[in-house]
């Protein structure tokens, strides 16, 4: 995303989530507890803006999603968005649907990596923003669960049926888009979707002591591995070894590569400036 922007001044208070800072770190936590974190059209939106918002402030470089209370996320609201999307028009509904779609495009495609921290139920678009995101990390209790055929929709909701063979291939992933049944955190974490199991209530722990690692670490080879491995999803052998050619190129030209070396002769650890 371009770090360049306009006359709008940075969101200091959004309304349908809570961020906080904390040197390098973003914490964005969905604040609905009452309703299991479920997502209203603000939610989505202001996840999108977000997320631009971060991307171009370059202060950010982690952020860990999380969900206040009894779970992650259990998707869209069913009175304040499917009631609603009921009485909606095709156009409307075509742009509802592209915004969902964008949140997911702004996940993978901020410069940070972004970590969901999940326990309890991700269902529905919670499921796909967990996703998403470049780590999960998820307590006995979680529980993913790709709802949308179960409402009578399609399974390839947000991008989940690009992302999800992606991450656990072909085979498992046509079972949790066709069927919707929930798969639980041993499951999960025996088919590749959550990147690590943690003892009961320690979710939200462990990603950020992962999110403070990545904070403390090169930026800059951080944000272009991410570019890269999305990137390169869907390229022949031969484009991806060319960008990869080319990044690397740029990187050995940064002052992290150089102070990687200097810290080696001088035998003490670096000091990673992102550049």
């Amino acid at each position: 995303m371009s770090p360049f922007s306009g006359s709008t001044p940075r969101t200091e208070k959004w309304r349908h989530l809570r961020l906080t800072r904390e040197d390098g770190v973003a914490t964005v936590t969905l604040a609905r507890p009452d309703k299991l974190n479920a997502l209203t059209f603000g939610a989505y939106a202001d996840l999108r803006d977000l997320l631009a918002e971060l991307s171009r402030e370059q202060s950010v470089r982690a952020l860990v999603l999380a969900g206040e209370g009894r779970g992650f996320c259990s998707g869209g609201d069913v009175d304040e968005i499917i009631g609603a999307t009921l009485s909606m028009d095709t156009a409307q509904l075509l742009d509802f649907n592209r915004m969902t779609g964008q949140v997911v495009r702004a996940v993978r495609e901020c410069p940070f990596p972004v970590i969901a921290a999940v326990h309890g139920v991700a269902a529905g678009a919670g499921a796909v923003l967990a996703l998403a995101a470049d780590f999960r990390i998820a307590d006995p209790t979680a529980r993913f669960a790709f709802l949308f055929t179960r409402v009578g929709l399609s399974g390839g909701d947000m991008g989940a049926a690009y992302l999800l063979p992606r991450v656990v291939g072909l085979g498992h992933a046509t079972r949790l888009l066709m069927l919707g049944e929930p798969v639980r955190a041993p499951e999960a974490e025996r088919i590749g979707l959550i990147s690590e199991l943690t003892d009961e209530g320690d979710a939200g722990t462990r990603a950020a002591e992962l999110a403070r690692r990545l904070a403390d670490g090169p930026a800059l080879a951080y944000a272009q591995t991410k570019a890269l491995l999305t990137a390169e999803l869907d390229m022949p052998l031969a484009a991806s070894v060319e960008l990869d050619a080319a990044t690397q190129a740029l990187l050995m030209n940064g002052e992290d590569y150089a102070e990687f070396h200097a810290a080696f002769t001088e035998k003490r650890p670096p000091k990673w400036q992102g550049r």
